[in-house]
């Protein structure tokens, strides 16, 4: 899969500036590695009469610094007269990957991923802000912190290492989740005909950028790369050995300056 862009370090906010590459005030005094409230992926379509409300509430989470929020638009419902522009078979597939990881029998929209490690309707506000809040203070929220910052002409990703006794997975991979600008799209066909939305964070692209082995370790990548459309979240998540999505265990964001 191609490589896109790198977004805001959420919680921290990292600004990416291609002249400066200043980190903002929200950014930790101390070592400036994020640890967000949680992680909230949103499988939705633009042909789901359901979504709307879900997509509408998904627009405040990708505005807070506190939450790394991704849409995953799927393809499924374009057969209803309308396809979605912001669509990819690969958002389909990570959204049948975790269906067939949690023992689910089927999938829907929306829904709203939390974590990597459960469930709920994307459109139901107490439910997902409930599920973050349960999962960090369960101790299942982002437990290892990373760091983003600009050196030169590179992106450097630092991650933090596993707590002596966590039951962490040994190893999870380190993910690139390249994501669109804001994009307003007027919906001519099927069951949204006549609607217009502004679509956040809505996945392009993943890319496999590493493996983390519990140990603190350094990436560094193009910074041409990664500041070539809305942005780019970095997830570190563990994978089953049928190679299924697992808990995610720490993520970053960095915003494009353009936006």
């Amino acid at each position: 899969m191609p490589v896109r862009t790198f977004v805001r370090l959420c919680l921290f906010a990292v600004a990416l500036s291609a002249v400066s590459g200043q980190v903002t005030a929200q950014e930790s005094e101390t070592s400036g590695f994020a640890k967000p409230v949680g992680v909230v992926e949103l499988f939705t379509s633009q042909g789901c009469n359901s979504c709307p409300p879900a997509d509408k509430f998904f627009a405040e989470l990708a505005g807070r610094d506190d939450v790394i929020a991704l849409a995953y638009h799927v393809d499924y419902w374009d057969y209803l007269g309308w396809h979605d522009t912001l669509s990819t078979k690969d958002n389909t597939e990570r959204q049948y990957a975790y269906m067939r990881a949690f023992g689910a029998r089927s999938i829907y929209t929306p829904q709203a991923v939390i974590n990597g490690r459960t469930h709920v309707n994307g459109a139901n506000r107490n439910a997902v802000q409930g599920a973050m809040g349960m999962l960090k203070s369960s101790g299942n929220g982002m437990v290892v912190p990373i760091r983003v910052t600009r050196e030169g002409d590179g992106v450097v990703i630092e991650t933090g290492e596993a707590e002596a006794g966590s039951d962490l997975p040994d190893t999870a991979h380190l993910v690139l989740a390249y994501f669109e600008p804001p994009q307003t799209v007027e919906i001519g066909r099927g069951r949204n005909r006549g609607r217009e939305m502004t679509y956040w964070n809505a996945v392009s692209s993943m890319q496999t950028a590493g493996m983390w082995h519990g140990k603190a370790l350094r990436y560094e990548l193009p910074a041409s790369e990664v500041m070539k459309k809305g942005g780019c979240a970095v997830l570190l998540q563990s994978v089953a050995k049928d190679g299924l999505p697992g808990p995610i265990i720490g993520a970053a964001v960095i915003n494009s300056p353009k936006r």
